[in-house]
């Protein structure tokens, strides 16, 4: 059968319900948003003298939903004329748009036997042939399956959307054995097309990829540092922008995800994989377990691992000392090896800076990467079928510059593993195979395209490309750069169309960019076989604005004209 996504039931309308709402919003795809029905009114609504039976009542979680999204910063939907596009209503009253809905996604609490009342509803409402998804973060696809229709069965998977949704490029695709390949096909061109999402294929295992691995990664950071007497703050400074992970580094993450979550998810770990080898690092440390009691679950409580608070000089920021449990004045740590990293611009150099160094912060940086490292590579064939949907999972899920196996390519495989060795780590025969049969890369590349290391068959196969996605890096090592200078290229994407790409210094516009742009230009005015120009990099940041430095020296040297080309 023919699949199609006219519109869409979301059940459950908290964070991650009004999120995905507010997303399939921005596409311009309707949805209905229940949740269930309040029992009991609230004060204000007692002021106004609703009843119970009111639909403004009975839709009050949707409405609150919707609420949400028309209030988020960052804003979760493109414009606030897109929140037409959702209705809301309740689990009671509305199950029949179940039945007007193409694609039915769940999104209600991490309960398995909730769940399974909620789709014994979904099965009963459906039509024949809808997609049925759960948003779950880690309870089993077979288990919310078992006791369903074949072909609910048949049309039924787990899309794992990252929060915030609109922001967040990761989506996880967990499907089972009956699943239709067809309606996986369908999903995941939909998901990229329309949905502006990156795709990865994950096992029916605890917390999935991304989760498996981040949480892991955060809670031995969180070990290394008790062991090794190291402070949240300085922890911070060394594995945020130094090690190419997000300037909210380890325990600002922490406070940004919120403790509560971090907690179930590591318990989730903990009590379901009883074979893992590394189980006891998912056992939250006490200090952490403590803060969860009190309530110190971070940003949404007003603290966690940081704090800010205001006094006479004005707002400033503290962080927790876990040794006393209580706050302190944030430091600033200042290391050799961090001066290098920050120094080096590409994240490989960064990588490489870092680990390489002898003082305290290239230790603990080498430490954490080290257990990570192994720690994801005895992950596969057990969470994804290769280390292409591994290292895509924390690049858009966690927003690492590299995921693991490209920081291993980034540090240098052969020196890594002969290092790993010399301090006692049991390196994985998975890595093994990449030294005895490989080219010592997880990663190849080969006259522009990307190849990997596949575990299985002990070969390099192809890294799948989109049919209509243009990679520039692959265009460049193909030869299709027409003319370059110091800040841009200009570049041949086919179809008679050109591309001025940035390659300054955090892609600010200056002299060789306006240059390149006039070059562009003149040769839409004078070839046939130019029909157009995008502008267009693949850069972090797509352009840091006008370079001031290079107005400023000019309006100094009174150099109008270079500012009036510039223009």
């Amino acid at each position: 059968m023919s699949y199609q996504i006219k519109r869409v039931t979301i059940l459950g309308s908290g964070v991650m319900g009004s999120g995905i709402a507010a997303h399939l919003a921005n596409a311009g795809i309707p949805s209905y948003i229940l949740d269930i029905v309040p029992r009991e009114l609230t004060d204000d609504e007692k002021k106004a003298g609703l009843a119970l039976k009111d639909p403004r009542v009975r839709n009050r979680l949707a409405l609150a939903g919707m609420e949400h999204i028309r209030k988020s910063m960052p804003a979760l939907i493109y414009s606030q004329r897109d929140i037409s596009y959702i209705t809301p209503g309740n689990m009671e009253d509305d199950l029949d748009c179940i039945g007007k809905s193409d694609w039915i996604i769940e999104v209600v609490t991490e309960r398995l036997d909730i769940k399974k009342k909620v789709f014994e509803q979904v099965d009963r409402y459906r039509k024949q042939g809808s997609i049925v998804s759960s948003n779950t973060s880690g309870i089993k696809l077979k288990d919310m399956a078992d006791g369903r229709s074949r072909d609910f069965q048949e049309n039924f998977m787990i899309t794992h959307f990252f929060n915030p949704v609109r922001y967040m490029k990761l989506l996880e695709f967990i499907v089972g054995k009956d699943t239709k390949p067809e309606m996986v096909d369908f999903m995941k061109e939909f998901a990229e097309d329309v949905l502006g999402k990156g795709v990865v294929f994950g096992k029916d295992t605890p917390n999935f990829i991304a989760n498996r691995v981040g949480v892991f990664s955060m809670l031995d950071t969180m070990k290394v540092m008790v062991d090794d007497g190291y402070g949240i703050d300085e922890v911070d400074a060394i594995v945020g922008k130094p090690m190419g992970r997000p300037g909210s580094a380890a325990f600002g993450t922490g406070d940004l995800v919120g403790l509560d979550t971090l907690y179930h998810v590591s318990n989730n770990v903990y009590e379901n994989t009883p074979n893992d080898e590394k189980r006891d690092v998912f056992k939250v440390p006490a200090f952490v377990e403590k803060m969860v009691k009190q309530g110190w679950i971070g940003d949404k409580s007003g603290q966690g691992f940081y704090k800010k608070i205001k006094d006479e000089k004005g707002r400033k920021k503290l962080v927790l000392d876990y040794n006393t449990m209580e706050y302190r004045d944030t430091q600033k740590y200042a290391y050799d090896s961090l001066g290098m990293a920050k120094n080096a611009e590409m994240p490989d150099d960064k990588m490489r800076a870092l680990v390489s160094g002898d003082d305290r912060a290239a230790k603990f940086a080498w430490k954490v990467t080290k257990d990570t490292l192994v720690y994801a590579a005895n992950r596969v064939p057990e969470i994804a079928d290769d280390i292409v949907n591994v290292d895509n999972a924390m690049k858009w899920g966690f927003n690492w510059a590299l995921g693991p196996f490209e920081t291993w390519d980034a540090i240098g495989l052969s020196g890594s593993v002969e290092r790993m060795e010399k301090e006692g780590v049991k390196v994985p025969e998975n890595v093994r195979k990449v030294l005895d049969k490989g080219y010592g890369r997880f990663y190849l590349d080969i006259k522009g395209d990307k190849y990997y290391f596949d575990f299985d068959s002990g070969t390099y196969r192809p890294v799948r490309k989109r049919d209509n996605a243009i990679s520039l890096e692959s265009l460049k090592k193909r030869g299709m750069v027409m003319k370059e200078n110091g800040s841009a290229r200009l570049i041949d994407i086919g179809d008679g169309v050109l591309c001025v790409e940035f390659n300054s210094k955090m892609n600010a516009i200056d002299d060789d960019i306006i240059a390149m742009l006039n070059s562009g230009m003149d040769m839409l005015d004078s070839r046939r076989d130019v029909a157009g120009m995008v502008v267009a990099n693949e850069g972090e940041t797509f352009s840091a604005g006008a370079n001031i430095f290079l107005v400023l020296v000019a309006s100094q040297n009174k150099d109008w004209k270079s500012l009036e080309k510039a223009k």
